[in-house]
């Protein structure tokens, strides 16, 4: 294994095939050998001196990794309501009862206490060669704000089904979600989860995937809302040839730590990854973290593989961390490397548009719609882009009177 870390820097790594070779493994540096538990207990309460929490604010979660059921006393913690065709809602999955626990085992402690507190799983099943014109959702809404919020999903695409599947988080609550999903060789599926928590809402989820054969998977993400939320979006192949995306917006301000992490596991063949993630960040003490890890594994010849993150500093007094991480295990692949990088904005490009007669705030507001449009493109579900941009422009509502960031 090689392992290549570049943290806050603007660097590529690619390594084609037959550069590296042999097996440089370092076993208890490898993001495999992370501890996986369906009991909470195995993992105990974080520090956040553990690599993995290291970033995350642990103490503001007493809540959320306390192994509490959901709150049911009076109204609901939250309201789920989903919409679908009658064909593809399965019913409910209890603890070990497959699939559901097949693909996904959780983690971290925040996801062991979400799977041992839903008994029963939403289970949603698209059939063998079908294809939705419409998505299937599932929203999710917090009744207020502390209140203690459990969820565990089961999606399961058919053999080449196409389907696009919104996760819509909305409201308040202290809410920890597992999405599981298994995709079918040669399905199409495109998963879409949107973070627009109020302010006081604390959400922590583990999405876990599994890419069938020639299989296409996409995970989209989409963060603005929310005190404190942390995403893990996972993905291992089932057989050669699939492909999988997992693209992420989102915008910070003052107070708010988001914080997304990616693991895609490349364990067969000539399968192919691109993780992309853009952020903005705005006011004092607003701090995203994206942390991505990728692992090549001895036997996943032929495979490519590039993951980048950028990350826009509108105002003095946030901070942006950014981890890109790659494992290499053989040199006998098509290429993989990644890219990271954290800065302000771009003086050059707003004294091109002043200097057309454009005011401040309009060019600045252009400048962030340019940072972002690349990744926008990428996502191709139309409501989603409607929504991200009304969201992004509300946001940057925000920054007029602001002071800009310093160099």
């Amino acid at each position: 294994m090689s392992l290549l870390i570049d943290e806050n820097t603007e660097k590529t790594h690619v390594d084609p095939a037959g550069q590296l070779g042999g097996d440089h493994r370092i076993p208890d540096q490898s993001r495999a050998a992370r501890q996986r538990s369906f009991d909470a207990d195995a993992f105990g309460l974080p520090t956040g001196r553990e690599e993995e929490w290291r970033f995350t604010p642990v103490d503001r979660l007493g809540n959320v990794l306390s192994d509490s059921p959901t709150d049911t006393t009076g109204d609901h913690a939250a309201d789920f309501q989903v919409e679908a065709p009658a064909e593809a809602i399965r019913g409910s999955l209890a603890p070990g009862e497959a699939p559901r626990g097949t693909v996904l085992v959780p983690e971290d402690r925040g996801a062991a206490v979400a799977s041992a507190n839903t008994p029963e799983a939403l289970h949603l099943s698209i059939p063998a060669e079908a294809q939705y014109a419409e998505p299937v959702r599932v929203r999710v809404h917090g009744n207020g704000a502390g209140r203690r919020s459990n969820a565990h999903y089961v999606l399961e695409a058919g053999r080449h089904s196409k389907a696009l599947v919104v996760l819509d988080h909305t409201g308040s609550a202290d809410h920890t979600g597992n999405l599981e999903v298994i995709v079918g060789d040669g399905a199409q599926l495109t998963v879409v989860t949107l973070q627009r928590w109020d302010d006081d809402a604390v959400h922590l989820g583990q999405h876990e995937a599994l890419v069938g054969r020639d299989a296409t998977y996409k995970h989209i993400a989409v963060t603005l809302g929310g005190s404190i939320v942390r995403v893990n979006s996972n993905v291992r192949y089932a057989g050669p040839g699939g492909d999988a995306t997992l693209l992420g917006v989102y915008f910070a301000d003052a107070g708010q730590h988001l914080e997304h992490r990616s693991f895609v596991d490349h364990n067969a063949p000539h399968c192919t990854s691109l993780v992309t993630y853009k952020g903005a960040l705005q006011g004092d003490t607003a701090r995203t973290v994206w942390v991505g890890d990728v692992l090549i594994r001895k036997e996943a010849e032929g495979i490519e593989t590039y993951e980048l993150n950028r990350n826009l500093v509108l105002t003095d007094g946030a901070r942006a961390d950014s981890v890109p991480n790659l494992e290499i295990e053989t040199g006998e692949i098509a290429g993989a490397g990644h890219a990271s990088s954290t800065g302000r904005f771009d003086d050059e490009q707003l004294f091109y548009l002043m200097s057309r007669g454009i005011g401040m705030d309009e060019a600045r507001r252009l400048v962030v719609r340019g940072f972002f449009a690349d990744i926008i493109a990428k996502i191709g579900v139309p409501e989603v882009v409607d929504t991200l941009m009304a969201a992004i422009d509300e946001e940057l509502e925000l920054t007029i009177g602001l002071e800009p960031a310093s160099a």
